[in-house]
């Protein structure tokens, strides 16, 4: 069931976001060669611990840390660990908070240190995928639109969505209806409706779009070993334009 949002719960949507966001944004600034990826967890668990919320990854279906940190040829899902991270990687991360009741999600992916050309191609051209669906995240459009859009985009610049994993509803829940795919056809799908708080989140890999789960039983990786991004955000669908609900307070 999707379910539309309060006045009052949007409100507390935005405090989760902006908790949420500024933890990204903490991350991405430790994103240095030399530092560990359990370092970077620690920093992100302390922080969201300190705004009093709670980190929403931390043991959701037994994951093992407040952050998921993919290095290179990880897509998603990657465990904090003893990995240094070295110059040339890049570093996807993706964190949520719980607060009030309700939960923030966003990801986005970082250059350590001097990245290649084509690197960083990968990152701009993730983040602009997002941005380039969201103009269809527009009341009375189909959530297909949203990824018709994110796929035309990836695929005009040469690289590759990833079918496995999709986007998804947000609020009292971590994971919530409507599933938002990254690909398909447009005017399919569950119509945008006024309320609707949905995590769109691109994951684009530089190769082809297959994908190889890791036995840890959550680290998926590209399976041809080329590097992938992810870009996320919680976003409110309004009257007009949609609105970013993960966006660091000022």
């Amino acid at each position: 069931m999707i379910t539309l949002r309060s006045a009052r719960e949007i409100e507390l949507m935005r405090r989760a976001g902006k908790i949420t966001a500024a933890a990204r944004a903490l991350a991405g600034e430790m994103v240095k060669p030399g530092v560990t990826t359990r370092e970077i967890d620690k920093a992100v668990y302390q922080f969201i611990k300190s705004q009093g919320a709670e980190p929403s990854f931390l043991n959701y279906n037994g994951y093992p840390a407040s952050v998921c940190i993919s290095v290179n040829d990880e897509i998603i899902h990657g465990i904090p660990g003893k990995r240094v991270l070295q110059e040339g990687d890049i570093v996807s991360v993706d964190v949520g908070a719980y607060i009030g009741g309700f939960h923030g999600d966003c990801a986005a992916t970082y250059a350590c240190g001097s990245i290649s050309e084509e690197a960083q191609r990968l990152i701009d051209v993730t983040r602009q995928s997002f941005f380039e669906g969201i103009k269809n995240a527009r009341e009375g459009m189909r959530i297909s639109d949203i990824g018709h859009a994110v796929q035309e985009y990836v695929e005009a610049n040469g690289f590759s969505v990833v079918r496995e994993y999709v986007g998804h509803g947000v609020g009292r829940q971590m994971h919530e209806s409507p599933e938002v795919p990254n690909y398909g056809a447009p005017g399919h799908g569950p119509k945008l409706l006024r309320g609707m708080t949905i995590a769109v989140e691109p994951m684009v890999n530089m190769g082809a779009a297959a994908i190889r789960q890791m036995p840890d039983g959550w680290t998926v990786k590209t399976a041809d070993g080329k590097y992938a991004a992810h870009y996320e955000n919680t976003i409110l669908i309004t009257s007009g334009e949609p609105e970013l609900l993960t966006v660091p307070a000022p």
